[in-house]
């Protein structure tokens, strides 16, 4: 059975085997040091690197040469005329999801779509390439629901089958390559520190946030340059992308087992709990209650 966890120096790295040639890697730090994690992968095989928490930083070449993984960003990781192993090292507090799927395997997948995504077209097909980018809200979700599953273990590799796919197709659902001629705002870098300020202040007032108005004037940025923007880097409205995240965050408070189903709509926003019970059934198709429920049948 090609499934294992074990320590590494302080972290958690666990393989989970999908299918013949589809890998899901978990990689864990929760200690208060650095910890570095070094996998062998051959250049038969594709590497997408999701980070959900935290920072962590991949070396190539021994050391010479490195990039980063920052919190909500993925790495997508191709070479095909060299083995690419992963020699990660992963910040405290810190966890990352990463799909090896091989080339056959995901040219499979989307074969009659090759052309439409840029490192698989004939051009391209035989040349190493890298690419990272912030994660939508929804894979945030996909990858949050991976890093706390609340499951029987033996449907374990369907839920995680289930949820690598949907990881892929989340990535894949956007334009490959902005055009710069029709998103020229993607190609000016201090709008863009300008848009991710923008996420950190409603994330910070997720109970209060501002009104769109606000915002913009906060970040410096016109309206309509808020609103192109953060829907070009995070794929949905300012206040979609807001609930999707206040769901999520209410989702953990309840899975903490500190809060009742009041003090967690509450620290959301919601000043009645029958708002808020609202809201988490339109997400996620039950109510906190309910919820709650199945997180102590689980238990048991």
């Amino acid at each position: 059975m090609e499934e294992n966890e074990k320590n590494i120096a302080g972290g958690i790295f666990e393989k989970t085997k999908l299918e013949e040639g589809f890998y899901l890697l978990k990689f864990t730090n929760e200690q208060k040091e650095p910890v570095k994690v070094t996998r062998n992968i051959n250049s038969k095989f594709i590497q997408f690197h999701f980070s959900g928490k935290g920072e962590g930083k991949f070396f190539f070449n021994g050391g010479s040469y490195k990039i980063p993984l920052f919190e909500e960003n993925s790495l997508l990781l191709y070479n095909p005329k060299r083995d690419l192993p992963i020699d990660l090292q992963l910040e405290p507090k810190s966890w990352v999801f990463s799909i090896v799927i091989s080339i056959k395997k995901f040219h499979a997948l989307f074969s009659e779509e090759a052309g439409y995504i840029s490192f698989l077209n004939l051009e391209n097909r035989d040349k190493q390439y890298y690419k990272d980018a912030p994660l939508s809200p929804g894979m945030v979700i996909v990858l949050n629901q991976l890093a706390n599953y609340n499951i029987v273990p033996t449907i374990k590799n369907l839920y995680y089958k289930a949820k690598a796919y949907e990881l892929l197709s989340l990535y894949f659902n956007r334009s490959e390559e902005p055009d710069v001629e029709q998103c020229p705002f993607l190609t000016d870098e201090e709008n863009v520190l300008k848009i991710r300020k923008a996420k950190d202040i409603v994330i910070a007032n997720m109970a209060e946030p501002p009104s769109l108005h606000e915002l913009s004037r906060e970040i410096g940025l016109s309206l309509k340059k808020l609103k192109e923007g953060f829907k070009q880097i995070y794929g949905d409205s300012v206040f979609s992308f807001l609930f999707d995240y206040k769901m999520e965050y209410a989702r953990k408070l309840l899975d903490s087992g500190e809060y009742n189903v009041n003090e967690v709509g509450l620290k959301v926003g919601y000043s009645t709990s029958s708002h808020f019970i609202a809201a988490f059934k339109k997400k996620f198709g039950t109510t906190p209650k309910k919820y709650l429920m199945s997180l102590t049948s689980d238990a048991g």
